[in-house]
């Protein structure tokens, strides 16, 4: 009986050589490194923004507050019918003996309540009621802080929409550190504060004016350490 002998050192070649044949070809169906960083940094940064959002949402005003204590002015960011027509009602109750009015479009329904006021009283639409013509949540608290200032005014009332209030807020406490600001809510009909992930619009609308606040955020915290470093 003849047996084919192979050499020892041949024969462990031959068993290296498999299996080096073999890590190659799972290296080839292996995926590269930096793609699964790249996939674990993005999936990261949508789990914390997910997780900011959330917060976010609880930051947004259930309802009206009650403090209604009266304050040196109200100030009415515009940018909805019902914001103005609540600043106006605050007013006219007698909660503020001024009113300012950010942000006005000078071909908005918002200027033709204003006329409206002016024809049916004048006198109080130029002793009491002040207009501002900013375009953006910043522009609203820098002319707002200039005419705070130069009323010398300690306190106010924030009437916008609940969605804008936390943004509001803290571009208003950034331009205004030691005026006292009461927040005022108003609640659009279409925007819905409760199950939010149900409706799209509503989503949207929260995502998008929660990008805003980071933005704001990160503007803040720049300027802040700029001018430290000065």
């Amino acid at each position: 009986m003849l047996f084919h002998k192979i050499p020892y050192r041949r024969h462990m070649g031959l068993r290296f050589g498999n299996i080096r044949i073999k890590r190659k070809s799972i290296s080839r169906h292996r995926k590269p490194r930096w793609l699964i960083k790249i996939f674990l940094g993005i999936f990261s940064i949508l789990t914390f923004w997910l997780m900011g959002l959330v917060w976010f949402v609880q930051q947004v005003p259930k309802e009206i507050s009650y403090d209604f204590s009266k304050t040196d002015t109200v100030v009415v960011l515009t940018g909805g019918k019902s914001r103005l027509d609540t600043g106006l009602q605050l007013f006219f109750k007698g909660y503020a003996k001024q009113l300012f009015i950010s942000g006005v479009a000078l071909d908005g329904g918002d200027m033709k309540n204003l006329i409206k006021i002016a024809q049916s009283n004048p006198e109080q639409l130029a002793c009491c009621i002040n207009i501002g013509f900013s375009e953006n949540t910043a522009e609203n608290a820098f002319e707002t802080a200039t005419w705070i200032n130069s009323g010398g005014f300690r306190s106010m009332r924030l009437v916008t929409a609940t969605y804008h209030m936390p943004r509001s807020l803290i571009e208003m406490r950034y331009q205004m550190p030691d005026i006292k600001i009461i927040p005022h809510p108003v609640f659009p009909v279409l925007f819905k504060r409760k199950n939010w992930w149900l409706w799209p619009g509503t989503a949207k609308l929260l995502a998008s004016e929660f990008n805003k606040y980071i933005f704001a955020k990160f503007r803040m915290l720049t300027s802040f350490s700029f001018q430290s470093g000065q």
